[in-house]
């Protein structure tokens, strides 16, 4: 009996394509045939407005869901850090892969750490998570706001006047920019979002058959840890 055809959905940018097909070559090494689709969510297609603005949870993963329910797509993969705490009725998180490094990085032209950060600089983030926690250590820091994926808010930063941005360090390992890190930030000093550097796999609840094959792919320490 021939296996399967399994149909994985992906945002488009480069990071969430590298982060697709490092599952397609695992469901490759276990001889099923795949294919990748990608789909834009409202955070792609908003990336100019802060995301609290756009007053919605679930902005990088809604359109990959209504592409599981439909049936167009047979798994989705999200960054963890994305998924709200609660998925709509008839879908389920199958697997989550091992886990990067979770820790938030900066990204600086001269300092190698928040505290060595001239008085008075400027710094940018897209997360208030971030921004709260940078006003906690350096109350004097000027905070602008960073929005994009991760190539384009380095070559925002590149030819910006800030002193540094602040990413997460998975996005630039998985993409092999570990080079523009400047400093990993302790996670006593600034706390990382939920589940950040995990991936997961959504599907279907009732797609048996495709939820056991994603048991071999969870990876049991980072399912605990962020769950």
């Amino acid at each position: 009996m021939e296996k399967r055809r399994i149909i994985i959905g992906s945002r488009g940018s480069q990071l969430a394509l590298i982060q697709a097909h490092a599952v397609m070559a695992k469901l490759k090494e276990l001889s099923f045939q795949t294919e990748i689709v990608t789909i834009e969510t409202l955070g792609d297609k908003e990336s100019n407005q802060p995301l609290n603005q756009l007053g919605s949870v679930g902005l990088f993963i809604k359109e990959l869901e209504v592409s599981l329910l439909s049936k167009h797509i047979d798994i989705a993969v999200h960054s963890m850090k994305d998924v709200p705490s609660f998925i709509p009725e008839g879908l389920v998180l199958a697997a989550t892969t091992e886990r990067f490094d979770a820790r938030d990085v900066l990204v600086s032209k001269t300092a190698s750490s928040i505290c060595n950060l001239p008085e008075n600089a400027r710094i940018a983030t897209g997360s208030i998570r971030r921004r709260s926690q940078l006003k906690g250590i350096r109350p004097d820091l000027q905070i602008e706001d960073l929005r994009g994926n991760v190539p384009t808010r380095l070559k925002k930063f590149d030819n910006s006047h800030w002193e540094a941005i602040i990413l997460a360090g998975a996005g630039l390992i998985r993409l092999g920019l570990k080079h523009r890190i400047s400093t990993f930030i302790p996670i006593t000093e600034m706390i990382p979002a939920v589940g950040q550097g995990a991936l997961v796999l959504e599907t279907r609840k009732d797609d048996f058959e495709l939820r056991k094959l994603l048991e071999k792919l969870n990876h049991k320490n980072t399912e605990v840890a962020t769950e």
